[in-house]
Order: structure tokens, then C-alpha cells, then sequence
């Protein structure tokens, strides 16, 4: 009795199989030789989200810190966010429309009631408020990675500790917490309340590189690790981090959209940047009364917070999905074929 060697899996009979071999072939194929950092850059690079949210979060940067200028370095428009001056249009219209994209005007965004010059209060709020996001990011990102690694890889009393000191500040309602800090450093400024903002906001990521760390205290390479005589210290921060960085990455951006979020919500609350800074939230809550005769006056702080907000959660998913390394690209038709070219030729 023969046995027949064309026997079939499941999932090669149906051609998922077989699929799947191919895509996987065409992928160690481009990353032949490369190293690890190598390949996340590429797959990051090929994330057109990610490629569009940088861009357009570069743009508004560039734009708006060159526009005012940085400290002593002036910029190039020629108002600035405090100065107020005669009303050119009948109620302090903008000057730039659709129908005439390429001329600014005087006033592009319009001017308030005492003639200030909106464009350069968008321009600097969204100076300021970029600046405390990035604050509260690098902040929430060093307490709730370091935190989260300490007690995920000790556990025991150490572990016990710190989440109870973590559950202590999640069940502080955040507005509350972040209202009382603005207040308390309201006067000085934007950094000083990026720091407080962030020094309550790292609970959330603690809890998620904890459970990251429990689980690769666990794995093989980390045994190899100590066996070869590593430190604690370097098992953590050399082996485990970095194959943490996509949860820590992309919970870290969406930390920061939300830290742009409540940032205007405390100014607009009256708790976050005070006079003569201004920010996004601090704009909308100065001109909420005048939505219905000035609104141009409400909009453009909101347009400029969504966007950043969208920018930020765009390069947070391309960066996950380039640290993760269970995340595969589908090769395009292009590529395929390609392959498969390739095949032909080595078959022959």
C-alpha cells in the first residue's frame, strides 16, 4: 500500500497557504541584510498615514514658529499676537478667501473687536500648544515607562506599590486634577504646566508596559540574558524595551492628542495659559461669544487643534505598526509579480 507525497494542508489546498508563503518571501526578500532599525524605518516610511500626519504636522510647525518666531528670532509676518491696529474689513472679515487663494491679505483670519491680528493669536497659540504637548509626551513617557518596567519586571512588593500609587492618581478625575495643577502654575509658563500636566498623565501607559514587561520577563532571550550575567538594568532597558516600543510609542502619541485636547480645556476653562500667552483652547474661550458674528474668530483655533490631534494619532499607528513585528504589509500587484518573475527565473 503506497502513500501519496501530493498530499495537501488546509491551508495550502485553498491557496491561503500558499499566499501566505509568498508574502512572506517577498518581505524577507526587501529586508534581506538589513538591521532592525533599517526595517523599522522602511515599514514606517511606506505607512502613507503616518507619511501624511508627518507632513502636514511639519507644515503647521514650521508654519506657525516661523511665521512669529522663536525668542529673540523675529518671523516674517508683520503682526504680532498682542498689538491691536485699525479694522480693515466691516467687522473684522478676513481678508483671505477661496476665491483668491494665493493672496493673504493684511488679515488672513480676520481681526477681533479691538483689531488684533488673528492669524498671528493662531499662530502663537498653536506655537504654545504644540510645546506643551511635546512636554507632556516626553514627561508621561519617562514616569509611566519607567513605573510600568519597575513593577512589571520585579512584581512582588515592588509591584504591589507601585500600581497602588498608580490606582491612586486614576482615580483622580483628570479635569479636576489638571484644573487645580493649571491654576497652581497658571502664571508662569507654558513648559511649567507641560510638566505638571504631565507628571498625572502617565498612568495609563504604566499600566500597559507593565503588562508588556509580565509578559516578556518570561520569554527565552531574557533568560539567555541573565544567564550570560546581565543586570537587571540591562535586561530591562538593552532586551526588553525595545521590544516594548510599539505599545510604549503608540500609547505615547495617543497621550499626546489627547494632552492637546485637555490643554484647551483647561484654557478654556480659564485654568491653563494665562495673558499675555495665549493657546488654541485659550482663543476659543476668549471668542466663544462671538460664534454666531465673528466666527471665524472660533473656528480657526478649532480647525488647528483637530488637525494636530489627527496628525499625532496618524504617526502613532504608523510607528505601531512599524515596531510590531506581527504586522505584515500586503505586497502590491507590482511586487508580486515581481516575485514571481523571480521565481520563474530560479526555477529555470
Amino acid at each position: 500500500m503506497s502513500i501519496s507525497n501530493d498530499r495537501q494542508t488546509p491551508d495550502t489546498a485553498d491557496g491561503v497557504g500558499t499566499d501566505e508563503v509568498k508574502d512572506n518571501a517577498i518581505e524577507s526578500k526587501e529586508t534581506e541584510g538589513l538591521s532592525q532599525g533599517r526595517i523599522v524605518l522602511r515599514k514606517f516610511l511606506r505607512h502613507k498615514g503616518a507619511m501624511i500626519g508627518m507632513v502636514v504636522f511639519a507644515l503647521i510647525a514650521i508654519f506657525a514658529y516661523s511665521a512669529l518666531g522663536i525668542g529673540p528670532l523675529r518671523g516674517w509676518w508683520i503682526h504680532n499676537h498682542v498689538s491691536s491696529g485699525p479694522v480693515v474689513n466691516p467687522g473684522g472679515a478676513p481678508t483671505w478667501s477661496l476665491s483668491d487663494p494665493f493672496t493673504l491679505g493684511e488679515h488672513p483670519f480676520g481681526q477681533d473687536e479691538i483689531g488684533r491680528d488673528n492669524f498671528a493669536m493662531v499662530m502663537k497659540g498653536t506655537q504654545i500648544s504644540i510645546m506643551v504637548m511635546l512636554i507632556i509626551g516626553a514627561v508621561s513617557l519617562i514616569i509611566g515607562t519607567l513605573i510600568g518596567a519597575l513593577a512589571g519586571f520585579y512584581r512582588g512588593w515592588i509591584d504591589s506599590i507601585l500600581m497602588r500609587v498608580t490606582d491612586g492618581f486614576i482615580i483622580l478625575p483628570t479635569i479636576v486634577v489638571g484644573a487645580i495643577l493649571g491654576k497652581l502654575v497658571s502664571g508662569t509658563s507654558g513648559a511649567m504646566l507641560g510638566v505638571v500636566l504631565g507628571a498625572v498623565l502617565w498612568t495609563s501607559l504604566a499600566r500597559l508596559v507593565r503588562g508588556e514587561f509580565m509578559s516578556l520577563r518570561e520569554r527565552e532571550f531574557v533568560d539567555s540574558a541573565r544567564v550570560a550575567g546581565a543586570s537587571d538594568f540591562r535586561i530591562m532597558f538593552k532586551h526588553m524595551l525595545p521590544n516594548a516600543m510599539g505599545v510604549i510609542i503608540v500609547n505615547t502619541t495617543l497621550l499626546m492628542s489627547q494632552a492637546i485636547v485637555l490643554e484647551a480645556s483647561l484654557s478654556y476653562l480659564g485654568f491653563g495659559i494665562q495673558p499675555p500667552d495665549v493657546s488654541l483652547g485659550r482663543l476659543i474661550s476668549e471668542y466663544q461669544t462671538a460664534f454666531s458674528t465673528r466666527p471665524w474668530l472660533f473656528w480657526w483655533p478649532g480647525l488647528f487643534i483637530i488637525l494636530i490631534a489627527l496628525c499625532v494619532n496618524f504617526i502613532g499607528d504608523g510607528l505601531r505598526d512599524a515596531f510590531d513585528p506581527r504586522m505584515k504589509t500586503i505586497p502590491s500587484w507590482r511586487k508580486m509579480k515581481k516575485a514571481e518573475r523571480m521565481a520563474q527565473k530560479g526555477a529555470e
